[in-house]
């Protein structure tokens, strides 16, 4: 154990939800946006929120205390270092991260409930693709600050052809296309995502280069033809048996010689390491019927049992983790 474990600590780990809501509830009401650009008063806020004046006072005065605000004369305003990452309009905004966590907080929040019957956590039928657009946001939030790492990694060389497998809004494909100009990619993923990846895509002008296909890995085929797949954060949402079939659809898409990436966490044998992955595993409880985190030796043998073989880790980086195989 790295850490001695006392009366404080613990009780310092139970009430940690409290920042995090505070954080989360500012987001949902886009309050670093509305204070970005001049200072209010906690009255002034709340008339914009149409909010009640003491419960929005209550949270300003919160959010100062956790200096993501800046209070002068009664008065509020974004702390000036934040401004590009919480408001929306931010250059390197990560409110679409926050606001899939807000999403997030809602089924965490009847974990104990799910490990007494099962799971997952019941969620609204409301809100659907107020929910998808978070995810598809929280992604790309990630991915496109990974995504550079991600193929040096890979190397991709002389690969031509890939394929992105629920390649969410591109930023991975973006990545390839970019390090590589003779390269062309399919993304394959579900209609509506298509539709955001397009958007994406397009802006970065790299559409003529892109096929992008609507259909669900869970009953569809995949496009054939492929030197290079990527499974970026896919694994985690099923289980085994699912990743099996996600593994052989993959190789069938792949020509003679292709290679599959798999990117995800790679669990220690006795999973406990990382201990994000572990906790990432109880996401995945609350909010999947049947997703997990898994080790090597279990990602290993779901491509072997495919047909893949050379089967190695590239890296180990949490989520980052790549692991390697080649079509023989």
């Amino acid at each position: 154990m790295t850490t001695a474990l006392t009366h404080e600590s613990i009780q310092h780990m139970a009430r940690a939800f409290s920042r995090s809501r505070v954080l989360l509830t500012a987001v949902e009401l886009d309050l670093f946006t509305l204070l970005a650009d001049k200072p209010l008063s906690a009255a002034e806020a709340a008339g914009r929120l149409k909010s009640d004046p003491r419960a929005t006072t209550i949270l300003l005065d919160a959010l100062a205390a956790m200096e993501l605000l800046e209070k002068s004369n009664a008065r509020y305003r974004t702390t000036r270092a934040v401004v590009p990452i919480l408001t929306t309009r931010g250059e390197d905004s990560i409110i679409p991260s926050l606001m899939h966590s807000a999403y997030l907080w809602k089924t965490w929040s009847q974990l104990t409930e799910v490990v007494l019957d099962g799971g997952p956590a019941h969620r609204p039928d409301t809100g659907v693709n107020d929910r998808m657009e978070a995810f598809i946001g929280a992604m790309h939030v990630r991915a496109v600050r990974d995504a550079p790492e991600l193929v040096r990694a890979v190397k991709p060389g002389t690969a031509r052809n890939l394929i992105d497998v629920a390649g969410g809004s591109g930023s991975y494909t973006i990545g390839f296309l970019n390090a590589s100009p003779g390269m062309k990619a399919t993304l394959f993923d579900l209609p509506e995502v298509i539709t955001m990846a397009r958007e994406r895509i397009s802006g970065e002008g790299l559409l003529d280069r892109v096929t992008l296909v609507g259909g669900d890995y869970n009953t569809d085929e995949l496009p054939g033809g492929h030197d290079l797949a990527l499974l970026s954060a896919v694994i985690h949402q099923n289980s085994s048996e699912q990743n099996m079939k996600v593994y052989r659809k993959t190789y069938d898409a792949l020509v003679p010689g292709g290679r599959i990436i798999v990117r995800d966490y790679v669990m220690s044998p006795d999973r406990t390491k990382p201990a994000s992955g572990a906790l990432f595993a109880v996401n995945m409880l609350v909010n999947t019927r049947s997703g997990n985190s898994y080790t090597f030796d279990e990602i290993r043998e779901g491509l072997e049992k495919a047909g893949f073989k050379k089967v190695k880790i590239l890296k180990n980086g949490e989520m980052s983790s790549l692991v390697e195989g080649w079509k023989p």
